[in-house]
């Protein structure tokens, strides 16, 4: 058996095997497929491990090698450094160092995703870029308008029509081919916006695990999708709290000698995107009854509100991991609301429209006045047994170590 190390680069990857103790450089390969297959061809057998950190183009690399070897390992960059660091660091020495690593057993692994979530994350970077890139043309339209002394506009310009309505505004000449430039592209975006939302509701309609997490009130389709590809698969996770440290959400905590731990800022380590979508269904949460609303507010009355979105994020991560583990949709689910968001994730998918259908949908319920209130003031009664259970709770100071020489 032989152990590989691959120092992977943008054009090419170092080669280092270790056989019987010894490490031997093995030259290097061009990074493209045809050369790839023809290294794992030339010197791959079927009981060698291969060992390599993770990149951009980790999946593919580790897609081609996989049929020739016992088994491909990928390395977590971050942590591969911070345990092997070194004053001299070259390609052959970062490929030797992957090899000893994985032969001493102490090699920090990253789990390799399923090509269905690796669609699943290509949906979702896409869509991320868009939103984005969005953003930004219509925080530069503003800016024009800004300098120029002009109030700032609520979404008119940004439509089909914002065009008439950008030249009617006294704007200088050259300003106004730059705003018009942005707005075009921004119409040009959201064309593009509309066929990854299409793309990204049809694989959502077809995952029960998306369906489940929209019976959280404040989750939708792009929530849900957005923490399922950043998740895979949950029995990766033995604890919520596994889930909660690698989304990034758990405080980090500084302790040393007998010193109690100090507890900061959160990680931010991790899938970012995912975190930052648990803090948006926060927010959308602190805005709608129930229990998750009472806790934004609890917390958000002693820590104030941008903590209690943080802390409604990592309540909601520990959430997920109950229900994805136990396969059980969310207790105080709204069935009205949920199949109305269901219904839109239809209508975004391309499904055809009922409207004058002689037998209305289920979503149609939400749009009665009568079964909106009741659902509400049936959610409220739940938040209001929330904040009766923890009313009476106090909160414990953190056992401090005792220093030593005293008793």
């Amino acid at each position: 058996m032989k152990i590989i190390g691959l120092d992977i680069h943008r054009t090419f990857a170092q080669v280092a095997i270790l056989e019987d103790g010894v490490v031997k450089d093995h030259g290097r390969f061009l990074m493209d497929r045809d050369a790839v297959l023809a290294f794992a061809q030339k010197a791959l057998n079927k009981d060698d491990d291969v060992v390599l950190e993770a990149t951009g183009n980790t999946a593919t690399v580790v897609r081609l090698l996989q049929p020739f070897v016992h088994r491909v390992v990928i390395a977590n960059p971050l942590q591969v450094r911070a345990i092997a660091w070194a004053k001299v660091k070259t390609d052959k020495i970062d490929a030797a160092t992957l090899a000893r690593l994985h032969a001493a057993r102490f090699l920090p692994e990253v789990w390799m995703p399923t090509e269905e979530v690796e669609l699943q994350r290509r949906l979702v970077a896409e869509r991320t870029q868009l939103v984005s890139q969005m953003t930004r043309l219509k925080n530069r339209i503003q800016s024009i308008l800004h300098a120029n002394l002009l109030p700032r506009e609520t979404g008119r310009v940004y439509g089909a029509k914002g065009r008439d309505r950008l030249m009617s505004l006294p704007i200088p000449p050259d300003q106004m081919r730059t705003a018009l430039r942005h707005h075009d592209e921004l119409q040009r975006l959201g064309g593009e916006l509309a066929l990854a939302d299409r793309a990204l509701a049809k694989k959502a309609l077809d995952d029960p695990n998306v369906r489940r997490l929209m019976t959280i009130n404040g989750v939708n389709a792009v929530v849900a999708t957005s923490v399922l590809a950043a998740v895979g698969d949950i029995t990766r996770f033995s604890s919520p709290q596994k889930l909660v440290s690698y989304l990034g959400l758990n405080p980090s905590v500084h302790q040393s000698g007998d010193h109690p731990a100090f507890h900061g800022h959160i990680t931010h380590q991790g899938r970012g995107h995912a975190r930052g979508m648990l803090v948006e269904a926060a927010w959308t949460l602190a805005a709608s009854p129930g229990p998750l609303s009472a806790f934004f507010h609890r917390i958000g009355a002693k820590r104030g509100r941008q903590v209690a979105a943080v802390a409604t994020a990592r309540k909601l991560a520990v959430l997920i991991w109950h229900m994805l583990s136990k396969g059980q949709d969310y207790e105080w689910a709204r069935p009205a609301l949920l199949q109305f968001k269901i219904r839109a994730l239809e209508l975004t998918a391309g499904h055809e429209s009922r409207r004058g259908g002689k037998k209305p949908g289920p979503a149609r319920d939400y749009s009665l006045k009568a079964v909106r209130d009741q659902e509400r003031a049936w959610i409220l009664g739940v938040e209001q047994e929330y904040k009766y259970f923890v009313a009476h709770w106090k909160e414990k100071p953190p056992k401090s170590t005792p220093q030593r020489g005293h008793h």
